[in-house]
């Protein structure tokens, strides 16, 4: 057995403890997370047994986080992003505020320094990507208005927590830690912020202008080659290398990164066929996650400062979800988004695993807080699927007690809302029903293409090449080599035989002898009407007809009926010969 097999066995080892408490989880009515959750702190240096590398987990952790942030982008376009801005702007912000400010207090009274509380209270702010999106799949509100909110909301809060992630390092000094070196803690604090500001704001129009065109553009010339594995691999090589590239250039999290990689691809007709390629990859390392963040939990925190921790999960469960309950009733949404809002974000999750560990290496929160933090962020995630029932529950009540209340407060904002939605809803919705389509289409004037699966018809919109022809244009010329099989959409034309023509309308296909035998054109061909032509070329067309057989045998026999057919036509118009 080979001596190096952390990295080996700390997957099997996680998913083997996550699957066995996973399924007793679910036998017990929890979430499967819970029994995640349980694995990873079996697994962790705090108790006996086993002890994983947690630092490879936290890394496969990352992983998770960016390919399930990436899935988010692929679902949540940047028009979604825009018409939520107006609850998820101010609302995330004036959460973030008041959330750290009360973390300041409770600092305070724990003898803590400013910079230790404001750590404390940002870290407590922000909610978990993971633990909202599970929550809104197990509940079919991920596409409503409410859970784009949600969602938008959360996107807020990254992207400041990315800025808080860059300044903390500069102010840590000023806030009673030392600065971290390198970097851009040398800089002044107006420069930083401006330093910091330009990237992101850099990254966002790259991502948001340039990579719309070349990112489907790639795509597109991956999926043309009919290799499955070599377009999962471009999917998970363009999510990776953006978020990666973004962090090493720009200085944002792999997570935002990752979501602007999916807000890029989505604008792609191929973006369904990648979110289903990657899909299986998210859930796996989204388990990592989970696991990887109960190995960080000491459990003696419990014993040690059990009021701190009771505390914190107190501000995370019931403040932030009064906070944000009263947000958004006073920015006039309804009582039914307000609390699928309050209860989705009552719980925290890996930006505040990374906020906390930042302050304890600028010496700025002490060991005691990030345990604090981490412990009830863990039992934060354990409650929040109960915490999203009582929402739901104490929503059926108002609706029970005060239908007036319920059915007409906030509910001019809530419908503009909910047009506006509609309208990107139904622009994604008409872009699927033209592809559909499409592929209907396809079937119906070339019947010929019914006999392989769906996806192959997809590949084969991507490899034919759109030709046109105007009345009486040579599309094809007798003697040139055959250099692609020609599919009439429109139009008519005909094939120049010595004995006369043989007209082809809509529907026909010619050129495919000269494919097959990989001898010159036998004859002219010539548009009668105006025509537009798909085109197979000859290298697409051997690739594609290899891995369907059954295809090339079709165009075999039609080539070889056609044969049968011309040389019947030739000895009818021979001239018969008379002995003498």
């Amino acid at each position: 057995m080979h001596q190096e097999v952390s990295l080996i066995a700390t997957i099997a080892v996680s998913f083997v403890c996550a699957a066995i408490l996973g399924y007793i989880a679910d036998r017990l009515r929890l979430p499967p997370l819970v029994g995640y959750l349980l694995a990873g702190i079996a697994m962790g240096p705090m108790t006996p047994g086993f002890v994983a590398d947690t630092e490879l987990a936290s890394q496969l952790a990352e992983m998770g986080v960016i390919l399930l942030m990436f899935g988010v982008g692929l679902h949540f376009s940047t028009a979604d992003l825009l018409a939520v801005r107006g609850i998820a702007v101010p609302g995330a912000l004036a959460r973030i505020a008041i959330v750290t400010l009360i973390g300041i207090g409770l600092a305070n009274w724990w003898g803590w320094g400013l910079g230790a509380g404001i750590v404390f209270g940002l870290s407590l702010s922000v909610a978990s990507t993971v633990v909202l999106l599970k929550a809104l799949e197990e509940r079919n509100l991920l596409n409503s208005a409410s859970g784009r909110v949600a969602v938008g909301w959360l996107i807020v809060e990254d992207l400041a927590m990315v800025l808080a992630l860059v300044l903390l390092p500069a102010l840590a000094g000023l806030l009673g830690g030392h600065a971290a070196d390198g970097g851009v803690a040398g800089l002044p604090l107006p420069m930083t912020i401006a330093l910091t500001l330009l990237k992101v704001g850099a990254f966002a129009v790259m991502a948001i202008f340039l990579g719309p065109k070349i990112v489907p553009w790639l795509l597109t010339l991956v999926a043309r080659t009919g290799s499955r594995e070599l377009f999962t691999l471009t999917v998970l090589a363009i999510a990776l290398g953006i978020a990666f590239g973004s962090a090493a250039i720009f200085g944002v999290s792999f997570a935002l990164g990752a979501f602007f990689a999916g807000v890029v691809m989505s604008e792609s007709n191929l973006s369904h066929r990648a979110a289903a390629d990657s899909l299986p990859l998210q859930n796996a390392f989204s388990v990592l996650f989970f696991v990887s963040v109960g190995m960080l939990f000491d459990p003696s925190i419990l014993v040690r400062q059990p009021m701190a921790v009771i505390s914190a999960l107190a501000l995370i469960i019931v403040g932030k979800a009064i906070i944000s309950f009263l947000i958004v009733v006073l920015l006039r949404y309804p009582i039914g988004m307000a609390l699928t809002v309050s209860g989705g974000l009552a719980q925290i999750g890996e930006f505040s695993f990374i906020l906390a560990s930042l302050g304890v290496s600028l010496g700025l929160l002490p060991t005691d807080g990030k345990d604090i933090i981490l412990g009830s962020a863990i039992i934060s995630i354990i409650l929040n699927p109960l915490v999203c029932a009582g929402a739901e529950v104490l929503h059926t009540r108002v609706q029970t007690r005060w239908p007036v209340l319920n059915n007409h407060f906030g509910r001019r904002r809530h419908e503009a809302l909910g047009r506006e939605l509609e309208k990107i809803r139904a622009i994604n919705e008409a872009r699927e029903h033209q592809h559909q389509l499409e592929m209907q289409e396809l079937i119906e004037t070339f019947p010929l293409f019914a006999k392989v699966d769906e996806d192959s018809q997809e590949e084969l919109l991507l490899l034919f090449r759109p030709k046109s022809a105007l009345p009486g244009e040579r599309v094809i010329r007798k003697g040139d080599r055959g250099d692609g099989l020609y599919f009439l959409s429109s139009g008519a034309v005909e094939v120049q035989l010595p004995d006369g023509p043989i007209p082809l309308e809509p529907g026909a296909f010619f050129g495919e002898m000269a494919l097959l035998s990989g001898g010159r054109r036998t004859a002219d061909v010539v548009a009668v009407d105006f025509c537009q032509f798909l085109v197979l070329e000859r290298r697409d067309f051997n690739m594609f007809t290899a891995k369907h057989p059954i295809l090339r045998q079709a165009v075999s026999e039609m080539a070889r009926e056609r044969t049968e057919m011309n040389v019947m036509r030739q000895q009818r118009n021979q001239p018969s010969s008379v002995a003498s």
